[in-house]
């Protein structure tokens, strides 16, 4: 299933925190921009790329999750 991508929320969330965990930065709105390079051909990202940037920050801001 990881090899899936689908034009949804959750897929994108799903691909954003493992590729979040295999960039070493120590700036997140850098490390952000770096996942986002990364993540350029994910069907979310280019179809919604306000509710992805929305997404990414939730997760990391508001949700503390990669503290």
């Amino acid at each position: 299933m990881k090899d899936k991508l689908y034009d949804n929320a959750d897929s994108f969330a799903m691909s954003f925190d493992e590729a979040w965990e295999n960039i070493d930065c120590n700036d997140l709105s850098l490390k952000i921009d770096k996942v986002f390079e990364l993540l350029s051909d994910h069907p979310f990202l280019i179809s919604n790329p306000e509710n992805a940037k929305k997404i990414a920050e939730f997760r990391i801001f508001s949700l503390k999750k990669f503290q």
